[in-house]
């Protein structure tokens, strides 16, 4: 008998909760999305890139250094593990590692108003460096490996360094094409 009502308030407990769940209802939330799967996995590809660059930094430099195997790396390895790593959290895959000249061939100029984390910020050299943050105000967070210092390392936009070689040096902003992720 026991379990004859325990039954009943169990039907009439999840009957009562479907019921006030159809009341307490959006009408808006019936709407699709217009996002496509495509352009949603590109807006976490991006939103990973800051956390994923982070854990690079301080990295030792070591010509061909992979640091998805070896823990070192060299500018063309640091940014294929970036954006394999942040492509794999977003259910993209990265196109696979390129050298920095190839690399290079697979970008598009962007407006400077338009950087967002994952640009690179590239000089009249070809070195490179990846914008890993954007805050708010503007400020953008840069990441690259620097032979001298022997490590990834970060910096911001409001460092005397960014004005002083970076920007002078600078060819522009690029952002990887759409090939590049699936």
């Amino acid at each position: 008998m026991k379990k004859y009502i325990f039954a009943a308030i169990w039907l009439f407990m999840n009957t009562v909760c479907a019921w006030a769940v159809q009341f307490d209802k959006d009408p808006s939330a019936d709407k699709p999305e217009v996002h496509s799967p495509v352009t949603t996995a590109r807006e976490v590809f991006r939103r990973n890139i800051p956390a994923t660059a982070r854990q690079f930094i301080g990295t030792p430099y070591e010509y061909g250094g992979n640091p998805l195997t070896a823990e070192t790396a060299d500018n063309s390895y640091l940014f294929f593990a970036i954006y394999t790593t942040a492509a794999q959290l977003s259910g993209l895959t990265y196109h696979g590692y390129l050298p920095m000249s190839n690399l290079l061939k697979n970008v598009r100029q962007i407006d400077e108003d338009q950087v967002q984390a994952g640009d690179l910020m590239v000089l009249d050299n070809q070195l490179a460096a990846m914008v890993f943050d954007v805050e708010d105000s503007g400020r953008l967070h840069l990441i690259y490996v620097s032979e001298k210092r022997r490590q990834a390392i970060a910096f911001h936009s409001g460092n005397l360094v960014f004005d002083a070689f970076w920007l002078k040096h600078m060819t522009g902003f690029f952002r990887l094409k759409e090939a590049m992720l699936r």
